[in-house]
């Protein structure tokens, strides 16, 4: 349930929703979804569908992952972006590959842990993680050429958007409990904001969770 062949359907399916970007398509045929599951769940790895991975926390829907990274990169390569809530790993690993310097905040200790030593022994070298609350984004680091979030605020923080750069894309759901995907654009003082779709994640909490 791990093989090539397992994971080239699962590509396949993606592309048969909409996803073009063939760079992000690759990354997605070659990361080992598996390996960012329980064990007990990896023979589910390459559906399409969304799993637990323990502290009321999911590991994304791949679509939704391809859909967001696609997004993010529409406009070319980014030097250095953002992830608000690195869960699982997963879409830090499909990120990781397709940007210079990838920084990721995750607000459980126990998924930061995993995740930390998950992606290390993975070979993910371009990645900094941190044990922080979401919502005060990472700034020492910033600004970011991108930002992409997987959980849900009712609004975007505002210290989200004073860590975006001039030019820079913000890929976030939005919403209670019905949530859009939005992307967000900078321009100076500037935010124009697209609606792209429904989607249903956690929400985004405020906090450290030990």
């Amino acid at each position: 349930m791990t093989s090539q062949r397992t994971r080239n359907r699962l590509v396949q399916r993606l592309q048969e929703a909409g996803v073009r970007n063939e760079e992000v398509l690759n990354v997605i045929a070659t990361t080992p979804r598996h390996l960012f599951v329980d064990e007990a769940l990896a023979h589910r790895a390459y559906e399409d569908t969304a799993l637990p991975i323990g502290n009321g926390q999911t590991i994304s829907q791949p679509y939704t992952v391809a859909r967001m990274t696609e997004t993010l990169l529409a406009n070319g390569p980014l030097e250095r972006v953002l992830e608000i809530g690195t869960g699982s790993g997963y879409q830090t690993a499909v990120l990781s590959p397709l940007v210079r310097t990838l920084y990721s905040v995750e607000r459980i200790e126990p998924l930061h842990n995993r995740a930390v030593e998950r992606l290390q022994s993975l070979g993910y070298d371009n990645v900094q993680l941190t044990l922080s609350d979401g919502t005060w984004g990472w700034p020492e680091h910033g600004p970011y050429d991108g930002i992409l979030a997987a959980a849900a605020p009712e609004e975007v923080p505002e210290s989200l958007l004073a860590q975006l750069a001039d030019g820079g894309r913000m890929v976030i759901p939005v919403g209670g409990k019905e949530q859009k995907l939005v992307l967000i654009t900078r321009r100076g003082d500037h935010f124009a904001r697209k609606t792209l779709e429904t989607v249903r994640f956690v929400p985004f909490l405020p906090g450290v969770q030990n």
